[in-house]
Order: structure tokens, then sequence, then C-alpha cells
């Protein structure tokens, strides 16, 4: 948000950015991800996919792992490849996460996956990402994605612990009700569309 102040610190006027990111929710299982690094950056990649997405199909390649990755594998479908980069890998892949310690290779990785119109992440690097990797909170069937435009990872951070706060523990079983009471409802689309509309507008007040 961008503004013009008087001395007095009056605010003239307000240019406010736009988020223009489009939110979707991937079924990683159905995916075959890659991730490009084995150091610090990579780790924190992985885990972050596989806290949201434990069932996520994952392979990572580089020429050394850190003792952390070697120790989170164990728990996940992630496969570990000692050696470095080459185009072949980005064979039968959908998503490619890039985390080496090298920008140019970074560059060269992410210019390989545009040629065959694959999405890629440069870690730190928004001008090489199609996509972010934002804050998510989950609470059994709700999932809450959180992003900054790229801008603030800490501000997604701390907006992820705050609904992960708020949001009452309990939130799923409300959800796996509402799920069986839609499937008793006799009605057409639209008219069990606006039976739950007016069951959870108490929900917002």
């Amino acid at each position: 948000m961008r503004g013009n102040y008087s001395q007095n610190g009056k605010c003239l006027g307000l240019k406010m950015e736009r988020n223009n990111l489009y939110p979707i929710f991937l079924k990683a299982k159905n995916l075959n991800i890659l991730i490009v690094g084995g150091g610090n950056i990579a780790e924190e990649k992985l885990r972050f996919l596989l806290k949201s997405s434990p069932d996520a199909n994952v392979e990572l390649v580089a020429l050394k792992f850190t003792k952390a990755i070697k120790t989170l594998i164990k728990k996940y479908k992630v496969e570990l490849t000692g050696d470095r980069y080459h185009l072949d890998y980005l064979d039968d892949k959908h998503i490619v996460i890039v985390a080496t310690n090298s920008k140019e290779t970074n560059v060269k990785i992410y210019n390989d996956c545009k040629k065959r119109n694959l999405l890629v992440n440069v870690a730190d690097n928004p001008e090489y990402c199609d996509f972010y990797l934002g804050g998510i909170v989950t609470k059994g069937n709700v999932k809450i994605a959180i992003s900054t435009n790229g801008k603030s990872p800490t501000m997604a951070k701390r907006l992820r612990q705050f609904f992960e706060e708020v949001l009452p523990e309990d939130i799923n079983e409300l959800v796996e009700n509402l799920n069986s009471y839609r499937k008793k409802l006799k009605d057409d689309f639209s008219s069990k569309v606006k039976t739950l509309n007016n069951l959870t507008k108490e929900l917002i007040k």
C-alpha cells in the first residue's frame, strides 16, 4: 500500500497493489514433483511441501543432502538421487522446485522447465517463479492458503500462526457433519447450496 503524506502525517491518497495470483489446491499424490538441491533451502521447501501434502511424490536431485533431509524422507514417499542436475530429470515431472546455491544453475533449470511448459519455482527469486509456496493452515479437511504476493514470507507466517490459533480444533467435525447433511438433501444443486448457506450463515456473524 502506497500513499502520499502531508507534514502532519495525514494521508493524502492511497494506492494499493493487488494480488493477482490464482490459488489452487493440488492433489500432490497424483503429481511428480522434482526438487533440485540438497541443502538447507531444499530441506525447507521439502518440509513445507510434506507438511501440507504428506502423500506427495517427490524426487530430490543433488550431489549431497543434509542429514535432516535423509532423516525426514524416511516417513514419506521421497526419492533421493545423488547426481548433478541434467535435462533428463525433467522427464515425467509436473512441478519443479529449484533450490541450488548457484544462480546460473537455477536460471538454467528455469529455462529448461519453461521449454517443457513445466511449472517452476526458483527459491528466493520471484522473477523466476510460476508459483509461490505460501503460508498454509490445515485443520482436518479445512485448509487455508495465505499469500503476500511473494513480498513478505514473514507476514504469511504470522497470518498462518493467527489462523492456527483462532480456528477451533473441532471445525473439522462441523465440516464432516455438513457433508453428511448435504448428502441427505434430495433437492437439486442450487437448492442444496441455498439450504447450506442458510444453515451456515450464523458462522460469520
